[in-house]
């Protein structure tokens, strides 16, 4: 039945009619066509618009080509009757049909179009073709933004094998596409372990069956797993570090760790009397050692020093010390036992080892210092490598850095040296061991060129600054060089991925997340309570929390200053604490022999013995 004679109540539908147009301009790697538009043409008047793929009838194969301008030649527009449009496209590649009938779609283009070849929108069956024929276990992410009954698929192997990134401005659904991307990784391969480093808080709703939590409350990180580096990024609190205290840790540290693990020995009495070899340890083996120890070792040496010039040098870094060890804030760093070697434990809970149904870690940074976020996650990364090195590659592991441009900044200057270390090695050499990277950021142009260029497959949502988008433009080889000319006007949860995980670059929209499943679905919740007559927000403890944050500041750079200005005045024992409310939700879980966690034949103890082996 036509639409004319169709009743008059029922909705007419709507016909796109198909159009021809017809080459008149090919120079290799973009084409013009020359077509009609108007009311005799009886094609829509969105056929020939930007963003649209069409096709080229070249012989037995169709070229495809990507719609990136359309104009006028004579710039008139006349109502009511036909007009001539010039239509430019980049060719992308083409689709071939074999002797079976069987389509198959190639990048690359045998033979190019020829003046007045027949060119018209892509048929949906070449469109399926193109982004589902050279893919294999592929999944579904959402559909194309061309045509929604085709699937957006991309292969999971190499997307995180070869590492990935997602990119957009803020609020455009990056988090959203995030936690979409990790759900269908979990789901084709199980075994893999995922660690996400949260600066926002906001990860942790998204996966409530498939993760832990760690924040500031329920975490526990021994002060000597930091190597020296790490270990002084908290020690100075983000100031310039002074060489002489610096030297005085590298040569201590190492002493206190032989100490604690020859403690049943006695101590020689000065530090000038060597009968043991220190040599076997270093200030970055992560052995456990006594903060205790180390203090009183700084204390014979300022013993040692009487009249010289290094002896204030010494009584500043113990009062540096004493500072952090008070400072609050910094209490997931001591308060695990000193007298315990708790790496297994801290390892085989931070990395899932046994993975017990909830593979994904979500490490919230938002509540620890700002100083000593650089260096937590130096460690994490640091200890990702270094675990799936000492298991062969048995434990795999995928970090997803979210605001990576804070670890990983584009200035060499900027951000904390070691940070950046361990991220450049995952991306570098991680593939080989079995450690994978993930990085997410608004700000492409603040990224290390370097890392990003690791990253074989790129997820680009909404990106308006001109930087940002060069530097999409150089990730893109080959043809679609145009799409970039999208990435400032398109949707919300719509994005243009690209690399290895995808045949050919597409434009495509993620599935939608049900609400309660989003990131930050929580802070949702919460701030949906706190309306002007709600009764949910406690301003006693909001204002609590804030005196003890700028209590804890104060203290910590009043202690440190003053460390240069009372060389001579004896240092007062730290006075006693009031009892507060206990730092940690969770009581410390106690595993016997028996129970240690395994990795595919690898017991916890095995592998932590030669991870440290291997970093002694």
């Amino acid at each position: 039945m036509s639409a004319e004679a169709m009743p008059t109540g029922e909705p007419r539908p709507f016909v796109r009619n198909r159009a021809d147009g017809h080459i008149i301009e090919c120079n290799g790697r973009t084409a013009v066509i020359y077509a009609q538009t108007g009311p005799s043409t009886g094609a829509s008047d969105d056929y020939w618009t930007v963003g649209q793929l069409i096709s080229i009838q070249v012989d037995n194969a169709r070229i495809v080509g990507l719609i990136f301008k359309v104009d006028l030649p004579e710039t008139r527009w006349v109502s009511g009757s036909d007009q001539d449009v010039h239509v430019h496209v980049e060719l992308v590649g083409q689709v071939n049909t074999d002797a079976n009938d069987k389509l198959t779609f190639s990048s690359g283009i045998a033979n190019y179009p020829h003046m007045g070849a027949i060119a018209h929108r892509i048929r949906a069956t070449d469109l399926a073709t193109i982004y589902t024929a050279s893919l294999k276990n592929a999944v579904s992410i959402g559909h194309l933004s061309q045509n929604a009954s085709i699937p957006a698929l991309i292969s999971i192997e190499s997307l995180i094998t070869r590492h990935f990134a997602v990119l957009g401005s803020t609020g455009v659904g990056k988090s959203s596409a995030v936690s979409l991307l990790l759900r269908k990784i979990i789901k084709q391969r199980p075994e893999l372990r995922i660690l996400i480093l949260d600066p926002h808080n906001e990860f942790a709703s998204a996966f409530p069956k498939n993760a832990i939590s760690i924040d500031h409350n329920t975490f526990d990180m021994p002060y000597w797993l930091f190597k020296l580096e790490e270990f002084a990024e908290a020690v100075f609190r983000g100031r310039p570090v002074i060489a002489g205290e610096i030297d005085a840790l590298r040569d201590l540290i190492p002493m206190a760790k032989e100490q604690f693990a020859n403690s049943e020995q006695p101590v020689a009495p000065s530090l000038l009397k060597r009968d043991r070899d220190y040599t076997s340890m270093t200030a970055d083996t992560p052995a456990p050692y006594r903060i205790a120890d180390l203090i009183k070792l700084i204390d014979e040496r300022i013993g040692q020093l009487e009249g010289k010039a290094d002896r204030p040098v010494m009584k500043a870094l113990k009062q540096r010390l004493q500072a952090l060890i008070a400072d609050p804030r910094y209490r997931f760093m001591f308060t695990a036992p000193t007298t315990m070697d708790t790496m297994r434990q801290t390892i085989s809970h931070i990395f899932r080892i046994p993975a017990n149904d909830k593979p994904i870690c979500v490490f919230q940074l938002a509540g620890l210092p700002s100083e000593v976020v650089n260096s937590v996650a130096s460690v994490l990364c640091r200890m990702a490598f270094d675990l799936a090195v000492s298991s062969d590659g048995t434990l795999k592991t995928l970090v997803v850095c979210e605001e990576a441009h804070r670890y990983i900044p584009a200035n060499p200057d900027a951000g904390f040296l070691p940070t950046r270390q361990a991220i450049a090695r995952i991306a570098k050499e991680g593939r080989k061991y079995g450690v994978y990277l993930g990085v997410i950021t608004q700000r492409p142009g603040e990224l290390d060129s370097t890392i990003l260029s690791q990253c074989s497959t790129v997820f680009a949502m909404r990106l308006g600054n001109e930087r940002d988008q060069e530097i999409i433009r150089g990730s893109i080889t080959g043809a679609s060089q145009s799409t970039v000319g999208f990435l400032s006007s398109i949707a919300n949860r719509e994005a243009i991925a690209f690399g290895e995980a995808v045949p050919t670059p597409m434009r495509m929209i993620f599935e939608t997340i049900a609400p309660e499943d989003l990131p930050a679905a929580n802070m949702t919740k919460k701030q949906e309570l706190a309306k002007p007559d709600s009764q949910h927000l406690s301003l006693d403890s909001v204002l609590m929390r804030m005196r003890q944050l700028n209590a804890a500041d104060g203290m910590a750079k009043d202690d440190t200053d003053s460390a240069f200005q009372t060389f001579e005045s004896p240092l007062a024992a730290p006075k006693p604490q009031p009892e507060k409310i206990p730092w940690r939700s969770t009581e410390p879980v106690v595993r016997t022999e028996q129970s240690q966690p395994t990795v595919e034949g690898f017991r916890a103890s095995d592998l932590i013995r030669t991870f440290r082996n291997d970093k002694t």
